[in-house]
């Protein structure tokens, strides 16, 4: 049997043990190989590409001598196939990539294993048909890249990355307020001139580099910006008003996470209950994760993507961080574990910078971070974990409302004598979250019930109050508290600092 390491890069074959998995179980893993049944000779670019792709990517094995079907169907002259194999590469591969072909026998039947790997001297082009090409592997496929991926890969193959690159932009003449005020409050220090070369801001020749324009205060580049929209309902498609509040912010990229914290946070509630010592909060929505995700997708963006921009989408049970371009290995982070993913950065020297002025850590744990945050919030719940996804163009981060639709289900956080108070008052309550708030008063609607048990915990709160702990809209609050009061169960004694008399039934 052929062994191959389990859910990692492929390394020599003969330095695999026991713990592998056979070749059998692998077929499927389509990320990291590709199987084809015959070596083509007259179509050579139906295997090639795949070689172009493995070396610009991940790496990956070709299993030759395998039908569509998984059944080994071996080849007849695998020594003729594998001369012919090695002679094709070097011939229409370039640069060409370092490979390893293996010969292995599986119920008597040869096959052919050619192991390519991750390539540093990216981009590897097929050449041919009068074609000139750079492939991807992107989920089961070998796919062209695109112009945007081939600058990419341009600057992996020059261990480069766009904003150390230096723009067409004279540093005289811009300002950089934004990152003197942030560095002076989280160093106690001035930010001397010298620092802009230190931090890699201007180049020798007086030139601002990308990442420089990017910290500008009125950053010229023009994708630099960020898109803010609390939507009306769980869809962009709420109806009558489409959206409660949106912004669109431009200019240095400390003013975009400053904004985009600001605009979360008028958009987001945090509901409370009191405890014996204190006051306990459920926010929904964890700060130090929302301000993580946002970090993460302006810093680690794909720049070279014009015409798209950093988004926050904000519905009613869920937000969405939205970043132009996915995991910079080209892998899918839905994929992985998010406990071991090395820190990849596509913009290190933003990425430095942010570091210095004590936004984000160097270590590259925002991802488990998000999750960690969560996790300790009093309103957690396994099904309310965030979510990561990344495909080709986009990483996304899902960020649940820990207080949507159960409004922390107060039958779970109450307190106990909120329950007696009320039959203390013998109100005889049916609680019925289908009835409708005209029938009898021996029924109460769920939000009609919760807010009750509020009023009779403080017949001093206030309609503003009851919606913030409630997520309700003030309309629906004054809609509930005036069925209540048309049911018999409470009355309002005076205006604004007047309070809410319990009626006895």
């Amino acid at each position: 049997k052929v062994y191959i390491k389990r859910g990692c890069m492929p390394v020599a074959l003969q330095e695999l043990k026991d713990d592998y998995m056979d070749i059998e179980n692998l077929i499927g893993e389509v990320t990291t190989y590709d199987k084809k049944q015959a070596v083509e000779k007259r179509k050579v670019k139906s295997w090639l590409k795949s070689v172009s792709a493995f070396a610009n990517t991940l790496g990956g094995i070709l299993i030759f001598g395998i039908d569509d079907e998984d059944q080994v169907i071996g080849l007849e002259n695998v020594k003729k196939d594998s001369e012919f194999i090695s002679q094709k590469i070097k011939e229409r591969i370039d640069p060409i990539p370092q490979t390893n072909m293996h010969i292995k026998q599986i119920n008597d039947k040869n096959i052919l294993l050619l192991e390519v790997f991750k390539g540093e001297e990216t981009p590897y082009y097929y050449a041919g048909d009068n074609v000139m090409e750079a492939y991807l592997r992107i989920d089961n496929e070998s796919v062209v890249a695109n112009a945007t991926e081939l600058k990419r890969l341009v600057l992996r193959g020059k261990n480069s990355s766009f904003d150390s690159l230096s723009s067409v932009y004279r540093f005289d003449d811009f300002a950089f307020s934004k990152l003197k005020e942030r560095f002076k409050q989280w160093t106690q220090k001035s930010f001397e001139d010298k620092m802009f070369y230190s931090f890699h801001i201007v180049d020798a020749n007086g030139y601002l580099t990308n990442a420089g324009a990017i910290i500008a205060d009125e950053s010229p580049i023009y994708q630099n910006r960020l898109f803010c929209t609390r939507w009306n309902g769980l869809t962009k498609a709420g109806g009558i008003i489409d959206a409660f509040d949106s912004d669109e912010y431009h200019g240095s990229i400390i003013s975009l996470l400053r904004d985009g914290e600001d605009f979360i946070k008028r958009n987001t509630k945090t509901m409370w209950k009191k405890s014996p010592f204190s006051r306990i909060e459920m926010p929904e929505y964890v700060y130090q994760s929302t301000s993580e995700a946002l970090v993460n997708a302006l810093i680690h963006r794909d720049y070279m993507t014009i015409g798209s921009e950093v988004h926050v989408d904000i519905f009613d049970d869920r937000m969405e961080i939205y970043s132009p371009g996915g995991m910079l290995n080209g892998s899918s982070i839905q994929d992985l574990d998010i406990r071991y993913i090395a820190s990849k950065r596509r913009n290190p020297v933003l990425a430095d910078i942010f570091n210095r002025l004590g936004f984000m850590e160097r270590q590259g744990s925002g991802l488990s971070k998000i999750i960690h945050e969560y996790e300790h919030q009093k309103n957690f719940k396994e099904e309310k974990r965030p979510v990561f996804y990344s495909d080709r163009t986009q990483f996304r981060v899902i960020l649940p409302n820990l207080n949507y639709q159960d409004m922390i289900q107060y039958e779970e956080y109450h307190y106990p004598d909120i329950d007696t108070k009320i039959h203390e008052h013998d109100f005889g309550i049916k609680f019925d979250t289908n009835c409708d708030t005209n029938d009898t008063n021996q029924h109460l609607t769920q939000n009609e019930y919760h807010i009750l048990k509020l009023i009779i915990e403080n017949p001093h709160i206030t309609q503003k109050q009851l919606a913030d702990i409630t997520c309700l809209s003030i309309a629906t609050v004054k809609r509930n508290t005036k069925a209540l009061a048309d049911k018999g169960y409470i009355k309002r004694i005076g205006s604004t600092k007047g309070y809410w008399l319990i009626l006895e039934s």
